[in-house]
């Protein structure tokens, strides 16, 4: 009991400081460092709301308990009764509070970075990027986000070697972030004579969306080229420099943006993008620092590793990682991801559990 409330203590303290820097002057001067710490105060709403009830019960249960002991035999049955079910609710509360404490990806109310690329396959992997691609983009489209495409390089026969998008809603990253990884397709491709099966490979990473406050970046950092655009096969698509490519030179990291026909809302999209890949550079290396082991672990989004697999021909989707199959794959190509989604998150959370407690 004295370890929940020892926790809601620490909560409400962290409350109190989130409030007297919300209330600085200063602070509203500062509006993305101002959002990120309203958040972080918001989300210990609930953890404040259930440690304000739990408190209750437990004084309750005490004064109940005392009573049990009454001279008064009517009394002292009616105090045994009360204790039976604040014994109840007590358990029930530690539960949820239980669930509230457990350690929270302070990403979780992020947009995301979506990128998708074409891995072995050749033309085929192109295609299943771009249906992937369609794939998140109706799971976004039943969950009210809004799906907004950043970069692209398409190929002749309408797939993508490489797509980026912005993914804008609540909880993008909470919902997306266990999909980075390599994802296999089994089927006939439309050139196949022979109707044999082909594998292919396309690879998804899942970033969150960093902003400023997240990432400092020095403009003396970067070297920024401008182009002309290009389309499938190379052919130039546009008569001026909109094109643009960012280089970051400390990490080496590039980024290029060309879907616009303006140069400024290109830089803009490819600076987003750009903060995000630093974004994760940067979580990549503390967890490293903190724990190299935690890289082996099932389904932490190495881009090697095989997550899933799409069966065409037996209409099976396979995820490794939660060793779930469904023979649904027409509806989930539809966007129907959220069972597929849930076992993941199920089974990683239980393994970080575990570890925790080792």
């Amino acid at each position: 009991m004295s370890k929940y409330l020892n926790r809601i203590e620490e909560a409400e303290e962290r409350a109190r400081e989130f409030e007297g820097q919300v209330a600085d002057p200063e602070l509203a001067k500062q509006p993305g460092q101002y959002q990120k710490v309203a958040r972080a105060l918001g989300a210990l709403g609930p953890l404040l709301e259930a440690g304000g009830r739990y408190r209750v019960v437990v004084r309750e249960l005490e004064d109940s308990r005392s009573m049990m002991g009454d001279s008064d035999a009517e009394l002292a049955e009616l105090a045994r009764a009360e204790t039976l079910e604040l014994e109840t609710s007590l358990t029930e509360l530690e539960s949820e509070l239980a669930f509230l404490l457990t350690p929270r990806d302070p990403n979780d109310d992020k947009n995301v970075i979506l990128e998708i690329r074409a891995g072995t396959g050749g033309d085929e992997a192109a295609l299943f990027a771009a249906e992937l691609f369609r794939m998140y983009a109706r799971f976004s489209e039943l969950a009210s986000w809004k799906v907004e495409r950043m970069s692209s390089s398409e190929t002749a026969g309408g797939g993508f070697k490489e797509i980026i998008a912005l993914v804008k809603g609540d909880g993008a990253w909470s919902r997306l972030k266990y999909e980075r990884g390599v994802h296999r397709v089994q089927r006939v491709p439309a050139t196949e004579a022979q109707g044999r099966i082909h594998t292919s490979t396309v690879t998804v990473a899942v970033m969150p969306e960093a902003e400023e406050v997240d990432i400092d970046i020095s403009p003396t950092d970067l070297r920024i080229d401008v182009m002309r655009a290009s389309g499938p096969g190379g052919q130039s698509v546009n008569t001026t420099d909109s094109a643009v490519r960012i280089t970051h030179l400390p990490t080496g990291v590039v980024v290029q943006c060309q879907d616009e026909k303006s140069q400024h809302k290109n830089k803009a999209k490819a600076m987003t993008v750009l903060r995000s890949r630093l974004l994760e550079f940067e979580e990549q290396k503390a967890a490293d620092e903190r724990a190299s082991e935690r890289r082996s672990q099932v389904g932490t989004g190495e881009r090697s590793e095989k997550i899933r697999t799409y069966n065409f021909p037996q209409s099976r989707v396979t995820d490794h990682r939660a060793g779930v199959t469904l023979h649904k794959l027409g509806a989930v190509m539809e966007g129907d991801l959220q069972e597929l989604l849930d076992s993941v998150k199920t089974q990683i959370t239980a393994q970080e559990e575990a570890k925790r407690e080792v």
